[in-house]
């Protein structure tokens, strides 16, 4: 498929406009994503934050076209800023083109939500991340890429990987698997690497260490980082932006001091209040968000998130879906609360 010119003016390295992904099933049909809109800037960490069921997983799988059956993009732009070409927009191409072949995995890289089902069991660690480097490399033999994957192992912290390279994925910890799907992630230098909870089912102390190799490695190899996570506190440490995700839409997005020191959507304001605090009362109640996230064959009728919101208005958020109001370049918010002329300096209306 030839590749699209992209519109003037759009500097991020990944711009995701409007996407849409359906499931059409025998129960009904699900939008996983419904108008989905972020930029990933060069060398940044965007954080997409939301409760699980949000579509924050989807979204990354749609970037790599990669959805599971039935899932296909049905609307929408993914444009990716490709050294060397022009800008493409990935949401056009076939997912078994060679430009997908040649994207995914040498260009944007994946570290999957669960390492011991994303690892095959019956091959070992270095065969799974040598094929890799075989595949988008057609010069590297199987002692190159032995050699390649060693220095892989030792650059994300894996002790004795002499040894590890020719274990299988049960014979290594939770942490040590997740380390080596980082190294498999950065076997060809991608420029984006979608990182989709990368720190579930592990024990606290790993989760900081994946963390901080995840930050080191972004730094020393100037990646842009998408990591996908439905915890607050891994956004405050690890981002540069933020993007808020709620039943399929990015609800606000903006630099990630600002959603954590002067939140828009009532939305973030509730998974803010729900972050346990050192400064609580001993033994006080941790807020909650009421309700849960609507079923995927009964979503409600306009804004998605009204009937759990204690803001929402009464005759228009149960009926119209709120356009995204841009607050300056960098912020955006989708809610009626806020028209571009009414935000106050503390994130609430204007009186």
């Amino acid at each position: 498929m030839a590749e699209a010119q992209k519109p003037p003016a759009a500097e991020p390295i990944l711009s995701v406009r409007d996407l849409e992904v359906h499931f059409a099933q025998d129960e009904g049909l699900v939008r996983a994503v419904d108008g989905a809109s972020f930029d990933l800037h060069a060398g940044k960490i965007l954080g997409v934050v939301g409760e699980s069921g949000c579509g924050k997983s989807v979204t990354a799988r749609a970037i790599l076209q990669i959805l599971d059956h039935p899932g296909r993009i049905v609307g929408g732009e993914l444009w990716f800023d490709r050294p060397g070409h022009s800008c493409l927009d990935i949401a056009r191409q076939d997912p078994r083109s060679a430009t997908m072949v040649a994207i995914r995995g040498k260009e944007i890289a994946l570290i999957f939500q669960e390492p011991m089902t994303s690892f095959s069991a019956h091959y070992t660690i270095g065969n799974q991340i040598g094929e890799v480097i075989t595949v988008h490399d057609a010069t590297a033999g199987k002692e190159r890429a032995r050699v390649r994957t060693l220095e892989l192992l030792r650059l994300v912290g894996i002790p004795r990987p002499e040894r590890r390279i020719d274990e299988y994925p049960f014979q290594l910890s939770g942490g040590l698997r997740q380390r080596a799907m980082i190294a498999m992630a950065l076997a060809c230098d991608p420029r984006i690497l979608i990182a989709d909870e990368p720190t579930t089912a592990l024990d606290v102390t790993t989760q900081a260490q994946i963390l901080d190799l995840l930050r080191a490695l972004q730094r020393e190899r100037g990646l842009s980082v998408l990591l996908i996570t439905h915890d607050m506190g891994v956004i405050a440490e690890m981002a540069d932006d933020v993007a808020v995700m709620y039943l399929g839409r990015v609800v606000e997005r903006g630099p990630v001091d600002q959603i954590f020191h002067a939140p828009k959507h009532p939305y973030t304001r509730a998974l803010l209040r729900s972050i346990p605090s050192t400064l609580a009362k001993p033994r006080s109640r941790l807020q909650t968000i009421e309700g849960s996230i609507p079923h995927p064959y009964n979503r409600p009728q306009g804004c998605p998130f009204h009937p759990r919101c204690s803001e929402k208005i009464a005759g228009r958020c149960d009926r119209e879906m709120p356009r995204t109001v841009m607050l300056r370049a960098e912020s955006a918010v989708s809610c009626f609360l806020y028209t571009s002329a009414s935000i106050s300096t503390e994130g609430r209306p204007a009186a």
